[in-house]
């Protein structure tokens, strides 16, 4: 049955273009492998459960729609399908990649894999290098491999619709990403690196359980960002039960001095620092006081600031400020803190 369908298909003499949509059909034609100038294979909407194996032969396919099938997997066989650059995969039951799947998608623009049971990505997405579009909405994702920020070329990631609860730090390696979205999962915050991401245009994370931004959010050049669904902080002060006198560990005084030292750019302190990677460490995880600018590594008091939105950003009708999430570093600072600046009381 398959065979005849793609006999028929063919005679439009084009041997470029297949279209089997909607067909039925319960397995892939294995006459595939003398066709190994296809250019496009469309075999939507049918009841295809796996890849034959005579799909190794199209090494200039460039174009392969199995959505809306009953694949459970992305086959080992993509990896030589080397000239492909759209795959679309959505609709189907994908709950894992085989463990070759990415290793030949060299050229692969465009990954839809949508209204699948995917659970977690591999690390080999990594290899996707020329991906610019990555849709995963519908899906069971808990968390996003940091690999995933390595895709450089990546314009476009949609992560709509899944389990997420955090986003890794390294997401501002994506210096190219101009869409996100995050609608309906479970971020609790968003990381510090997330500022990084300098061409982002359109930001949705509707339907989330964020309660404040990173400090730096403010600068992103957004065109469109949504955030309706979340708990943000809302404009009101919070009570705290800090001392007014300061009181700092020796870890604290030590580690602001050299935080000071480093800043003067002493030659001495930045060559004696590769011998300490712990101290280098802890160093590395500083934060700037709201206030006085000062660098500092434990915070005398976590705060939220409150800001207008960019006059630039179109923005959820009840978005009138946005929550910043900033920190102190001393009671001196809070005193001379801003009325738009408060502290959060501890839980």
């Amino acid at each position: 049955m398959t065979e005849k369908l793609l006999i028929i298909a063919l005679k439009g003499h084009n041997t470029k273009i297949i279209t089997l949509n909607g067909k039925r059909m319960k397995k892939m034609p294995s006459a595939l492998e003398k066709l190994p100038g296809l250019k496009t294979l469309d075999l939507r909407n049918n009841l295809i459960p796996k890849v034959c194996p005579e799909i190794r032969i199209l090494t200039q396919l460039e174009v392969l729609n199995l959505g809306n099938n009953l694949l459970e997997e992305v086959p080992e066989e993509m990896k030589y399908l080397t000239s492909l650059r759209k795959l679309h995969l959505f609709g189907n039951k994908i709950c894992r990649f085989a463990s070759a799947a990415c290793d030949g998608l060299q050229n692969l623009i465009l990954l839809n894999l949508n209204n699948n049971q995917l659970t977690c990505l591999p690390q080999e997405v990594s290899r996707l290098k020329s991906l610019t579009c990555l849709s995963i909405n519908h899906n069971q994702l808990s968390s996003i491999p940091q690999e995933l920020c390595f895709l450089k070329n990546l314009y476009e990631l949609q992560l709509n619709y899944n389990k997420l609860i955090c986003i890794p730090e390294d997401i501002g390696s994506l210096e190219n990403l101009q869409k996100l979205f995050l609608v309906r999962n479970k971020i609790e915050s968003l990381p510090e690196g997330f500022c990084e991401l300098k061409k982002l245009k359109i930001l949705d994370i509707a339907g989330n359980v964020i309660q404040m931004f990173p400090s730096g959010f403010q600068n992103l050049k957004l065109r469109e960002f949504y955030c309706e669904g979340n708990p943000l902080f809302l404009k009101q002060p919070f009570t705290t039960d800090y001392e007014e006198e300061d009181v700092w560990s020796l870890q604290e005084i030590t580690s602001r001095f050299l935080m000071r030292k480093l800043e003067e750019q002493n030659p001495y302190l930045i060559q004696a620092l590769q011998w300490y990677p712990k101290v280098k460490k802890i160093i590395a995880q500083r934060k700037k006081c709201i206030v006085c600018g000062k660098p500092f590594i434990t915070p005398w008091l976590e705060c939220v600031q409150f800001i207008l939105p960019s006059k630039n950003w179109k923005i959820s009708r009840n978005l009138h400020l946005v929550p910043l999430h900033v920190f102190m570093c001393s009671h001196k600072c809070f005193n001379y803190s801003d009325l738009n600046i408060f502290g959060i009381a501890p839980a």
